[in-house]
This record gives structure tokens, C-alpha cells and sequence, in this order.
């Protein structure tokens, strides 16, 4: 068994989920604990089932509870030195012992996962995606990246599973309510990743593999919305003949738990 399901994913907070018959992990915890438990209920899990604790990057939508559930539950954050220096707060509540550091694109092991942090261009300490493998396969997370190249793309090849950020259109970022600032940092190489790159670059891993799944994850509310960013994505397949039929995608909701996915 090798299962990912994105609990909740968007720009108000974010937490996922992936599972073996031996091993249960969280990446991020960005909404409230009590939320957490009924996503995990759903799935006949709650969080004395899991192992682990992985951290992509410091910014509260990924961390607003990660210290409070580990300190309850006795449950082990894995995190780069930087992230866990960069978030105090949550840094103060967990056990010493439980504070366990990985370093960016050096794998590994929790039990029967081999886990392998990458880098990716945001505007945080040092932040990163995983891959995760089992069982000759491998499910890879790569969200708030402001930009893609080739080291990206390098990480998120020959995956059975890709959750990719798909955060804003760039129309509504532009005509909308947020400041020049917020505007500028989300467009910036260090921000976030349109529809369109997201579209380019399923499109790009598709031409160099052949995988059948992959989710969105990561939609801003104010600036995008999942049709549209489904839309486009499959906008962008079309150019290159890839159609629905060839590989599915979903759209991670905000506010509840996706389906299991069954890799």
C-alpha cells in the first residue's frame, strides 16, 4: 500500500498525508489540530497514528500547529536546520528529541519510506519539496515555488504522483484587491506558481514519462478558483495532444480532505 491524500491544501493552510501499511507521515501542519483529527478520522486514522512530521518550510500556513501536535502527541517534526531556527515559536514546544534534521537533497529513511528533500525557489529560510518512494515508486510534493528549472524537473521526473502548486491566474492577481507588494512577491522568482507554469510543466514532465496522476494544490483563495485552475492546465496539455484520457488530474480543496489516492 502507497496512498497520498491532501488533507487540506491552499494558501489558508496546509497539510498532507501519505501512508504504507507500516507508516503514517503528515507534511506540514498549517491548520488547526482539530481539523487535522477529523481529516485523519475520515480515513479511520487519528494522530496517535502518525510517525512523523515532515516540514517543507517555516510560513504558518505550513506550521501553525506543528509544534503544539508534537508536543502532544510525542510525534517527531523532521525539518532542515534553517526552517526549524525560523520558526521560534513552534521550535519552543517540541521535544528536544523529536527535533530531527534532515539537509536539502540528501535523502533519508522513516521506517519503510525513503524521503528526499529538494530545494525549491521561495522566500523562505531554506525551504524544500519531498520525494517520497516505496516500493519502486515514488510520490513527490512541490508546492510555493516562485519559479521552475531543470533541478526542479530533474526531482519531479519518473513519479508515479505529483502534487504541484497551481496558485493564482495572473488576471485576478492583477485586477484584484491585494497590494502592489503582496502582488510583486507572489509574481516574484521566489514566490509562487501560476496556472499556466503549472500546466508547462506537467506538460513537460509528461513528455519526458509517462505517469497517470497528479493534483493541484496550493490555490490562493483570492486569486484563483479550482475550474479555472484545472482549466488551464488542461488548456496547456491540449497544446502538447495530452488530453484527459492520458493523465488525470484533480484539484486539492481547501477545506476538506481529497480522495485517497492509490499509487
Amino acid at each position: 500500500m502507497f496512498n497520498f491524500c491532501s488533507l487540506y491544501s491552499g494558501s489558508t493552510g496546509n497539510c498532507l498525508l501519505i501512508q504504507s501499511n507500516e507508516t503514517n507521515i503528515l507534511i506540514d501542519a498549517g491548520v488547526s489540530q482539530k481539523k487535522i483529527s477529523e481529516a485523519l478520522a475520515s480515513f479511520n486514522l487519528d494522530l496517535t497514528n502518525i510517525d512523523a512530521i515532515l516540514v517543507t518550510h517555516e510560513h504558518s500556513d505550513h506550521t501553525m500547529n506543528v509544534g503544539s501536535i508534537s508536543k502532544k502527541y510525542d510525534i517527531p517534526v523532521y525539518c532542515n536546520l534553517e526552517t526549524l531556527n525560523a520558526m521560534p515559536d513552534q521550535k519552543n514546544k517540541i521535544n528536544e528529541k523529536n527535533q530531527i534534521i534532515f539537509k536539502n537533497n540528501k535523502s533519508f529513511k522513516i521506517n519503510d519510506f525513503e524521503i528526499l528533500p529538494f530545494s525549491i525557489p521561495h522566500d523562505a529560510a531554506n525551504p524544500c519539496g519531498f520525494n517520497i518512494f516505496h516500493d519502486d515508486k515514488k510520490i513527490s510534493i512541490a508546492t510555493d515555488i516562485g519559479h521552475v528549472d531543470n533541478t526542479l524537473i530533474s526531482n519531479l521526473q519518473c513519479s508515479s504522483f505529483i502534487l504541484l502548486e497551481a496558485n493564482y491566474d495572473p488576471d485576478i492577481l492583477k485586477y484584484g484587491k491585494y497590494p502592489f507588494s503582496l502582488k510583486q512577491r507572489i509574481l516574484s522568482p521566489v514566490g509562487h506558481l501560476s496556472n499556466e507554469s503549472a500546466g508547462k510543466t506537467i506538460s513537460e514532465l509528461f513528455s519526458k514519462q509517462i505517469f497517470k496522476k497528479a493534483m493541484l494544490g496550493h490555490l490562493s483563495k483570492e486569486n484563483n478558483f479550482p475550474e479555472l485552475a484545472l482549466k488551464t492546465v488542461y488548456d496547456e496539455l491540449n497544446t502538447k495532444n495530452i488530453t484527459k484520457k492520458d493523465i488525470s488530474i484533480d484539484v486539492a480543496n481547501r477545506n476538506a480532505p481529497s480522495k485517497l489516492i492509490k499509487i
